[in-house]
């Protein structure tokens, strides 16, 4: 019973784990006994969270890297195979938003969104394979958005990125299987995070945010990692293809 709920001895990448979801989500691992590796861009954020970290005993690792370049997953996959030699968790969740009306993108501008939100989980998963497939328990977790589901006005562009994310994790799910990777993506709806800052501070839009969530608050980073752990474990291990909504019961509520 003891081994459904732990994850002693499971290597985990997290991307952009420095700061909201992702730090949540390495901080969960870390404390269910995984080997977290981190990503981010910024290597004194990179740095520091992995300082704090081994500093309470926890086996964290990090990498400065850029997800979205090849270079930077060339990177990524070096430091995995130095330390590692091999993979039992993926947990993509880097992403970036810019929210514009649908005709006021310039191609760079939303080219950049695909970039990041959804060609960047691609290449992941790709160099990933063999390193999961070898694990034989192997796991990912894509962090999605309600906004793959519905129109909750973060924007086209994103919207699109998302829902292919989750539609990428339902077709891997089912391909790789056979390889004992499962594959499946959660959902938030607004978290209180960094790129969520300036939205949530407008009194406005918080209320109306709070008024159309049945738990009439916004949700926080811990309850998404919470999430994303459970879909790592052992104890979710006849879940795969499946996408977690967490949004205090958002998508629940009609009129």
């Amino acid at each position: 019973m003891t081994n459904r709920w732990n994850l002693t001895g499971r290597r985990a990448l997290v991307t952009g784990g420095t700061k909201g979801i992702g730090r949540a989500v390495a901080e969960e691992l870390l404390g269910l006994g995984a080997q977290v590796l981190i990503t981010a861009r910024h290597a004194d954020e990179v740095a520091q969270a992995v300082a704090e970290w081994t500093r309470r005993g926890l086996p964290a690792l990090g990498v400065a890297a850029d997800v979205s370049t090849e270079a930077g997953r060339t990177a990524i996959f070096e430091q995995v195979r130095t330390h590692w030699q091999g993979l039992d968790l993926l947990v993509n969740n880097v992403g970036t938003n810019l929210r514009k009306g649908f005709t006021d993108y310039t191609p760079a501008e939303y080219e950049r969104l695909f970039q990041v939100n959804l060609f960047s989980i691609i290449e992941m998963c790709r160099a990933a394979y063999p390193l999961l497939q070898a694990s034989g328990h192997a796991a990912i977790v894509n962090v999605g958005s309600v906004a793959g589901r519905f129109d909750v006005g973060t924007g086209a562009y994103y919207s699109l990125t998302k829902a292919a994310e989750e539609q990428l994790a339902r077709n891997l799910a089912v391909e790789w299987a056979p390889d004992g990777i499962r594959v499946n993506t959660v959902a938030p709806w607004f978290i209180r995070t960094p790129l969520t800052a300036a939205l949530l501070a407008q009194p406005a839009f918080l209320a109306k945010l709070e008024a159309r969530t049945p738990l009439g608050r916004v949700g926080e980073p811990e309850e998404i990692a919470a999430a994303v752990a459970f879909l790592c474990l052992p104890g979710a291990s006849y879940i795969t293809g499946q996408c977690l909504l967490v949004d205090g019961g958002m998508s629940a509520k009609g009129l």
